[in-house]
């Protein structure tokens, strides 16, 4: 999911407001060999469920499976660029995200989940590891997901991808 080819883009209000109301993103490197495992709480559980399917539907290649989980004004950010629908999403970064996935490995090292109402916001800090492109993938992870349940259930409305070298 972490690609290399950057879009230009603003800043989203929302993301800063989820950002600093998340302890999860704090990048506490005394932290990075000794993780926790954070907690879901159990109003937002069911919306974790509809993220690790939206990785697993990316993993599996099932590109329809992960785009109905996404809103339709979905907003993607990524190492500073900007997807700002489902459409974009689909005709620009999903394929290579898909694959990106399929060739490489993720854990999830620490999550956090809240929910308030019908809004919900999970982050993950994790590793990813493998080989794309020919290349070896070695990124420590951060990802915020804002998701807003509707009639048909959780709905991803904003992604923030984030990654580094380890040190």
């Amino acid at each position: 999911m972490f690609r290399t080819s950057p879009a230009l883009a603003p800043s989203l209000a929302l993301s800063l407001i989820v950002l600093s109301a998340t302890p999860a993103f704090a990048q506490d490197h005394a932290h990075e060999h000794a993780q926790t495992a954070g907690s879901v709480a159990a109003e937002a559980a069911a919306a974790a469920m509809s993220v690790d399917a939206f990785h697993a539907a990316l993993k599996g290649g099932d590109t329809a499976a992960a785009l109905a989980l996404l809103a339709p004004d979905v907003m993607i950010f990524e190492e500073g660029g900007a997807e700002r629908s489902r459409d974009e999403y689909a005709s620009h970064h999903l394929v290579s995200d898909a694959a990106f996935s399929a060739a490489s490995e993720t854990t999830v090292t620490r999550r956090s989940g809240w929910a308030d109402g019908d809004i919900a916001w999970i982050t993950s800090e994790g590793r990813t590891t493998g080989q794309f492109n020919g290349r070896a993938v070695d990124r420590l992870t951060t990802e915020t997901m804002v998701l807003k349940r509707d009639a048909d259930g959780w709905r991803i409305r904003h992604i923030h991808w984030s990654s580094r070298t380890p040190r």
